[in-house]
């Protein structure tokens, strides 16, 4: 009897420098959103070689459709785009933040939306195959380890953000770039 290998799932993870930015977001969230692009302009600005920022995704029950979404998310992780996959299913919910969300975390349009519907709205509109993964246990486990590293950290509530470790409740998603770099200390990456 051959047992099925274990899916692998890509680093939510831009660059490879020292400086390590962590970034907790939850998929659905308006804050999230918010601080979504500015993490890969960080990684420009500074430079990739310089900083690496991991998104850590922290579901929050809440946002009625998190789990779905997170899980969608890590399922585009194991595909072979990995993290690029993710990253797209990632920019597709938080342009359309409303077709992936309830209406005041409790009603409007989507309360007739299934499980099943949502995927495949999800899909159509990153143009990332995602089911197939979706259904893999192996999905779950990966689910649970960003929620084990989240709470290992103390970390409620999103976005929230650590540098080398530690949290920096300074930095916020309201933030402008050139803030979140000087408060890196890496105001030398600035252009000039």
């Amino acid at each position: 009897m051959t047992s099925t290998p274990k899916m692998t799932f890509a680093p939510l993870a831009w660059g490879r420098g020292p400086l390590v930015f962590e970034a907790f977001l939850e998929p659905t969230c308006p804050f999230s959103a918010r601080a979504f692009p500015k993490l890969f302009d960080l990684v420009d600005r500074i430079g990739g070689g310089r900083i690496v920022m991991k998104i850590r995704l922290q579901s929050q029950p809440w946002h009625l459709f998190s789990g779905i979404v997170t899980r969608a998310i890590l399922a585009a992780s194991s595909t072979p785009d990995g993290s690029a996959a993710a990253r797209q299913v990632m920019a597709t919910v938080f342009a359309n933040r409303e077709a992936y969300e309830f209406a005041d975390h409790c009603s409007g349009p989507n309360m007739d939306v299934t499980p099943a519907q949502l995927l495949a709205r999800l899909e159509g509109q990153s143009g990332i195959a995602i089911a197939e993964a979706f259904a893999s246990p192996d999905v779950t486990r990966e689910m649970k380890a960003h929620a084990k590293y989240a709470r290992q950290n103390g970390i409620h509530a999103t976005p929230t953000f650590m540098v080398d470790g530690l949290v920096r409740p300074e930095i916020g998603s309201g933030d402008s770039i050139e803030k979140w770099v000087a408060d890196l200390g890496q105001d030398a990456a600035l252009p000039a």
